[in-house]
């Protein structure tokens, strides 16, 4: 009866945590102070205790991050984004086909304004949150705890679209205060496989050929050809032989699966004072997930997302964020589309029975983790954060081959060091804070230079 009593009161306080906090950050004293840690830090809510338990600081510092990441979030938004004219741009374009799971309403019809975006993060936030806690409450048999819930939904968010997006501001904020590092030029697919090739980096191989010509099976004399020039002449597409998965991929996948990557996070330490030299042990893998394909899929994009330990290269149990991605407003009947999903609901291939994936080993993990830090070192280390797409294949050539980079890059559902991770981007906010204040005393104008 008592807790009953209590959780309005609770909720109450959680409420005015994220308001204060975001407000703080977003037009208040934090906007216009330096980023401080510890005991000096001007955030005046969620303050640590010398009584709290490591989870609880861990919290803490996620809410603290969480806030200041999304009210930057507003001072980007019509600023330069290292992809596009503006972080509004690129925003719309990442947004347009995700969707709060039973809404079936595409997030960036929220965005496209910054008053709109403004009042969907200060109404939607809380109201979400809200629909979480008592959703995960009623799953869990009325066991779980509603207040705890609701303040990790609305204050630090552990899903990964929360991740992602923390991420994308990260990457956004630090290449406009730093004039866009030449690292940023990866996510360039061509800038990416020349670069790589030259500087010894195992990429997937493209052809040299000048252009090709493709032809529609059932049309008649010149109609239904289309050129396609490469960009090893100039041309917008990259063109290359397909590649296989690996024997031992594809003993883990359906008949007729796509192409299934491993996607590693690393992040380097080299991007926080771009004046020193970086250095191997800057870097550091994060977290592993195998895209296991489904069948008959085009891509890996639809696929169960394996987490795999990085200390042993054990896979864990398989789960889905495919439930993000269902548009369209039959999508808030019943039983169209699920709320959440839990870590650990697969462990075989749902397309075959009886496949199972759980308890393998992914062969060499310390090999392939040396590959991409190695790789974060020479082609981008004044980048933050770099997602891989790793392939293993079944060219003798290259048995492991790097697919792409993605700078504004999400975790798939991995697990990570989460100590590490916000230690990481607390020390890099500290330094983009300064470089903001600078900006700001200077009224620097941000002039676009995209790749």
């Amino acid at each position: 009866m008592g807790n009953l009593i209590s959780l309005p009161f609770k909720l109450l306080k959680t409420t005015g945590d994220f308001y204060g906090g975001f407000f703080h950050y977003f037009c208040g004293k934090g906007r216009h102070s330096p980023y401080m840690l510890g005991a000096e830090s001007t955030f005046p809510y969620l303050k640590p205790k010398k009584t709290d338990d490591a989870e609880t600081l861990l919290h803490k510092q996620n809410a603290r991050i969480h806030l200041f990441t999304l009210a930057s979030a507003f001072y980007l938004y019509n600023k330069p984004h290292y992809r596009k004219n503006s972080y509004r741009e690129d925003l719309i374009d990442n947004l347009r086909n995700v969707a709060i799971p039973g809404t079936g309403l595409p997030l960036s019809l929220f965005v496209r304004s910054k008053l709109t975006a403004l009042g969907f993060v200060l109404t939607a936030s809380p109201i979400c949150s809200l629909i979480s806690s008592l959703h995960l409450w009623i799953r869990t048999g009325f066991k779980s705890s509603i207040s705890q819930e609701y303040a990790t939904r609305l204050l630090a968010p552990n899903d990964w679209f929360t991740y992602w997006r923390m991420n994308c501001r990260v990457a956004g904020l630090h290449a406009l205060l730093n004039n866009v590092p030449a690292g940023y030029q990866m996510e360039n697919k061509w800038t990416f496989l020349k670069e790589g090739k030259e500087r010894g980096v195992p990429i997937s191989p493209y052809l040299e050929s000048p252009a090709i010509v493709v032809k529609h099976r059932n049309e008649e004399g010149g109609l239904g050809i289309f050129f396609y020039r490469n960009a090893t002449d100039g041309g917008d597409w990259i063109i290359q032989e397909r590649i296989q998965n690996s024997d031992w991929v594809s003993s883990l996948l359906p008949p007729n699966a796509p192409l299934s990557t491993f996607r590693v996070i690393t992040q380097s330490h080299a991007s926080i004072d771009l004046e020193k030299e970086a250095k191997v042990e800057d870097i550091t893998a994060l977290s592993c997930v195998f895209r296991a394909g489904r069948k008959n899929a085009a891509t890996d994009h639809d696929s169960i997302l394996f987490d795999i330990d990085v200390k042993t290269g054990l896979i864990r149990g398989g789960t889905t964020n495919a439930h993000w991605y269902k548009l369209g407003l039959h999508n808030t009947l019943p039983g169209r589309c699920n709320w959440r999903s839990f870590h650990g609901e697969y462990e075989t291939h749902p397309d075959v029975e009886g496949l199972e994936v759980t308890g393998k080993s992914v062969p060499d993990i310390k090999g392939m983790l040396k590959l991409v830090e190695e790789s974060h070192l020479k082609l981008c280390p004044d980048v933050p954060f770099v997602g891989w797409d790793v392939v293993l294949s079944a060219d003798p050539k290259v048995p492991v081959c790097l697919l792409e980079v993605n700078l504004s890059c999400n975790f798939f559902r991995g697990t990570f060091d989460k100590k590490a991770y916000l230690d990481f981007i607390d020390d890099a906010l500290v330094k983009l804070q300064e470089q903001r204040l600078l900006a700001d005393k200077n009224k620097t104008v941000f002039k676009p230079n995209c790749i």
